[in-house]
């Protein structure tokens, strides 16, 4: 029996639906009956024809109605990215370690493992100021998500020079960073660069004070610093504006470079000052452990704007609480990663301090610490 001559679109519904309900086997014997009889029948060689066609079709709704059944994994999915990190510091691999470390430690508690759903670039100037540039751009062009800056305000504006784009995560700045330029104010940051500030230049007259209670007999005190730069400028004047109130002399004493260390050093061993203030710079760190042996050899009371180097050997400390500054470190990262803008995050400043005071140093250079000053330290290393 021939198919009636309804349209074509007609004569494939009525093929499919006879397919769909003879549970999916098309039979090429099965025919539909047009219960018209004024319509025409099909004309020969047409039937096979359209029943190739409704093959087709059957054979193409098949197959989507496959796909919509496959669980998620099945299908073809893009792989997820996983935001990069740079780690930009002035200093060297072995004097950053703690402070690295800390703020890994940090970002895994809220969530973000190295190597599992972050990766983490690091780059390190070895106490150079002049190769930060070039590792800032290098960052630029491994298109990092976010750069997290160690170094101060120089390490800062060279990766500020090298993106107006990729956000930047300060981490402690000492210096005021409105002062210096880094971001319109501390509420309202503008541009690409927020983070902490931990205000170390400003607590110098902080550290004179606690050493001074701490060794009354402290008069004279040798301040060792890189060459000067604007902020090291303004905090010197920080330091000499409360040494005068303390009635305490200050001997600056200026590095350049790694070969002046024993030249200051045996200038020191002449002069004998009573105190040694140690700032915070990439040529100083990375050279920690000389200043450390130098002041423990040579039994001088010293104070830091680094724990680490009190933890190396130094004797007191004075500062922002490190551990809360890699928390807020990590917590920038992570707004910043699930989409907000450093314009609009306020750069924080230190809402703890801590005061670390090294007993066996203090033994083995000699010297009894007064025990109210003991009293207020947060921690003693024993």
């Amino acid at each position: 029996m021939k198919i009636c001559s309804l349209s074509w679109r007609a004569r494939v519904r009525v093929r499919v639906r006879a397919f769909a309900l003879d549970g999916g086997r098309l039979d090429r014997g099965a025919v539909i009956k047009c219960k018209d009889p004024h319509l025409n029948p099909l004309p020969e060689g047409e039937e096979e024809e359209t029943e190739k066609l409704m093959k087709k079709k059957i054979t193409r709704r098949a197959f989507c109605s496959m796909l919509l059944a496959l669980p998620l994994p099945a299908r073809a999915q893009q792989p997820k990215k996983i935001p990069r990190i740079g780690y930009l510091s002035s200093s060297d691999p072995a004097a950053e370690s703690s402070r690295a470390e800390g703020i890994r430690l940090a970002l895994r508690e809220r969530g973000y493992i190295e190597g599992q759903n972050i990766a983490i670039e690091y780059r390190y100037g070895e106490g150079k100021n002049a190769r930060i540039p070039e590792l800032a751009a290098e960052m630029v062009r491994l298109k990092v998500d976010v750069i997290v800056v160690q170094g101060g305000s120089p390490a800062v504006r060279a990766a500020k020079s090298a993106t107006k784009t990729i956000p930047i995560v300060m981490v402690g700045g000492g210096s005021d960073p409105v002062e210096t330029g880094l971001v319109d104010s501390l509420a309202r940051p503008g541009g690409n660069v927020t983070g902490v500030t931990n205000l170390t230049r400003k607590l110098g007259g902080k550290r004179l004070d606690l050493l001074k209670e701490a060794i009354p007999k402290v008069v004279r005190v040798a301040v060792i610093h890189e060459t000067a730069s604007p902020a090291t400028a303004i905090e010197l004047k920080e330091i000499q504006a409360a040494a005068h109130a303390l009635k305490l002399t200050i001997q600056p004493w200026e590095m350049r470079t790694a070969e002046d260390f024993e030249k200051v050093f045996a200038a020191l061993n002449k002069q004998r000052p009573d105190g040694l203030y140690v700032l915070d710079s990439p040529l100083l760190n990375v050279n920690r452990k000389r200043i450390v042996d130098f002041a423990l050899k040579s039994r001088l009371p010293s104070t830091y704007q680094s724990r680490d180097a009190v933890e190396a050997g130094g004797l007191m400390y004075y500062g922002a609480d490190q551990t809360e500054s890699y928390q807020r470190i990590a917590y920038f990262v992570d707004r910043i990663l699930k989409g907000a803008k450093p314009a609009d995050l306020p750069v924080e400043q230190p809402m703890r301090f801590e005061f670390v005071i090294n007993l066996k140093t203090a033994k083995q250079i000699g010297i009894n610490i007064d025990p109210n000053v003991m009293a207020r330290a947060t921690k003693l290393i024993k």
